[in-house]
């Protein structure tokens, strides 16, 4: 998941492996669910550093999809061995046109800021996970390409190229996903940095098929040839949580 796709627990689609290579239909599953998304995600955010040592956050998130955009709600908690105040909203918002921005707001703010483009790639959140990395944008990307049939552990994949176009806000110049056609879910992702030219690298792990949904217990992030890595972990959440425009108002971005 990229880290948001362990959270927008992908449904079941019977796509019978001869058609797999149709990229549309390979993308139906992942636009469906963000464009269906209502859910509540609680759990923990790791942050590993290259000598080992971690740091782990209590996280939140929600997101609800509302006419025309996406409204993802990230509540960063305080790290148990935090010797400083760590909390932080983070408010995202996706739109299939490219439109997309991201509200940060810290304890203290009276009101959220916008957080500039050149931002969206800073590393407050552990080894290799940017804010930018909780957007799943790469779906509704201009050029979408199959690369045909890879192995990915036990699973057949079929890889998808998804590269930008000129309206779209992003600092990777392209992503490449794994997806398992037998369940229509994204098992791992790599997203090239436009500026380095390095590879990120998610893994999901722990899938699991509740209610008719598929879901990642767990998403690792780590930089090709670079130690340290970020776990976002999932405890328990609902996928149908009936949020409402409230759930994503400033005053509850400012509320800590």
């Amino acid at each position: 998941m990229n880290a948001m796709r362990a959270v927008w627990m992908t449904a079941l689609v019977p796509v019978l492996y001869a058609q797999a290579a149709n990229v549309s239909d390979l993308l139906a599953t992942p636009r469906k669910q963000i464009q269906t998304a209502d859910f509540r995600a609680t759990g923990h955010l790791v942050a590993i550093d290259a000598n080992g040592a971690r740091v782990s956050f209590p996280v939140t998130i929600k997101a609800h999809w509302f006419p025309g955009v996406l409204r993802v709600l990230v509540d960063l908690g305080q790290p148990p061995s935090a010797h400083r105040d760590l909390r932080e909203h983070i408010l995202l918002e996706m739109r299939p046109g490219g439109e997309n921005a991201i509200h940060i707001a810290d304890p203290g703010d009276t009101a959220a800021r916008t957080l500039p483009l050149e931002k969206w790639d800073a590393h407050p959140l552990g080894p290799g996970f940017d804010y930018e990395d909780f957007l799943e944008q790469e779906y509704f990307w201009p050029e979408q390409k199959s690369e045909g049939v890879a192995k990915f552990g036990a699973r057949t994949c079929e890889v998808v190229k998804s590269t930008p176009g000129a309206a779209d806000r992003t600092h990777y110049s392209e992503v490449k996903s794994w997806i398992d056609p037998t369940i229509g879910f994204p098992v791992y992702t790599e997203k090239t940095v436009k500026e380095t030219g390095a590879v990120k690298q998610f893994t999901s792990y722990g899938l699991r098929h509740e209610q008719g949904l598929w879901s990642a217990h767990q998403v690792e992030v780590k930089t090709r040839g670079q130690a340290g890595s970020t776990l976002l972990i999932f405890d328990r959440g609902s996928a149908r949580a009936k949020l409402t425009i409230a759930d994503f108002s400033p005053a509850q971005l400012t509320h800590f």
